[in-house]
């Protein structure tokens, strides 16, 4: 696939509002289970052990965007990185997700959390990324774990439905909960500092369980937070983009949090999205995941459905509402972005 200014550009000109010839497009896990290739690369052992491999991890990262021809290439890592890097305990086992050995419980669990250091703690990350920065032919996107997410998993030891030790916790110790969120908050600032300064265009902050909070409780409990990240990144002038699941009642309060996109997940479609932040509000989403195991037909009609709803706005890209599932035929996939290049842009 030939190397473009244009091809480059598009992402990150989508991410600004700014004219750009077709509706670019990148997945949620587009580097996963559901490649052959990524299956065959990776083998067995731990998913934390092949993000310590700068080699694997930055071939991982850039196999989708051969597959599919995507606009943008996602960081291969996992938001419990810097927590495990810092000697946390936490673990990703797989089928499951992050697990703790001793959960998060009292005061002195503080100083299990110590300040992270990339360039000491994760300097294979750094390395990924300078290696898929020199390869790519689009632009690369970093992330990290928003504070509220990566506490749940430490709180509760596993994923969780309810997040009872979550909310307890942080409504019955306030003090302690802005603890842990300060700590946390400073981690996710300096990984993502250190990922930039190593070469990505663009960050996610992945707040995925912040759905499962009523508006007056993310105001007070972790907006604050949430957005202390989003501000210490903002001199570097990369896009910032912040996506959860479930959100749709928080929507303008995630928005609150002064990212350049937010990250619409499928469950309230994208003119209404718009509509609750802002005509000038530039979007990311929203395809349901499930749909991509449908029939083609389907498949087509709600990918039109969702850039229908954008109206030719210049600020969308068009992503699924969460991670591609793992059993998504990538065929399916590069139909989709095909589909998605195809489509005629502009107000």
């Amino acid at each position: 696939m030939a190397d473009s200014p244009l091809r480059k550009g598009t992402f990150l000109a989508a991410c600004r509002a700014e004219p750009h010839d077709h509706t670019p497009v990148w997945f949620m896990r587009q580097a996963g289970r559901s490649l052959p290739e990524y299956r065959a690369l990776r083998g067995s052992g731990s998913i934390l052990e092949a993000i310590a491999n700068p080699e694997l991890s930055a071939e991982i990262t850039l196999q989708p965007v051969r597959r599919y021809g995507v606009d943008a290439a996602i960081l291969y890592s996992d938001i419990v990185v810097p927590a495990h890097a810092v000697g946390f305990g936490v673990d990703v086992k797989p089928g499951v997700g992050p697990v703790v050995d001793q959960p998060f419980e009292r005061p002195a669990d503080l100083q299990r959390l110590r300040p992270l250091e990339p360039e000491i703690d994760t300097p294979y990350v750094i390395e990924t990324i300078q290696r898929v920065a020199a390869e790519a032919e689009v632009p690369v996107i970093g992330f990290a774990g928003a504070p509220f997410t990566v506490a749940s998993y430490l709180i509760e030891g596993a994923p969780s439905r309810t997040y009872g030790k979550t909310k307890a916790l942080m409504l019955g110790d306030p003090g302690l909960w802005h603890d842990l969120m300060d700590r946390l908050t400073n981690m996710a600032i300096a990984s993502l500092q250190s990922q930039i300064a190593a070469g990505v265009s663009a960050i996610q902050l992945f707040d995925s369980w912040a759905g499962a909070l009523s508006p007056p409780a993310y105001e007070r409990y972790v907006l604050p937070h949430s957005r202390r990240v989003f501000d210490e990144v903002a001199d570097t002038g990369v896009p910032r983009i912040h996506f959860g699941v479930g959100t749709g009642e928080i929507l303008p309060l995630m928005a609150a949090a002064n990212a350049d996109v937010v990250g619409v997940d499928w469950r309230i479609p994208l003119d209404e999205a718009r509509r609750r932040l802002g005509p000038n509000t530039v979007l990311q989403g929203n395809l349901d995941p499930a749909v991509c195991l449908g029939p083609g037909k389907v498949i087509e009609a709600e990918v039109a459905d969702v850039l229908d709803r954008n109206g030719g706005h210049m600020g969308h890209v068009f992503n699924l509402g969460h991670g591609v599932l793992p059993e998504t035929d990538p065929a399916v996939l590069e139909q989709i972005v095909a589909q998605v290049h195809a489509h005629p842009i502009g107000i």
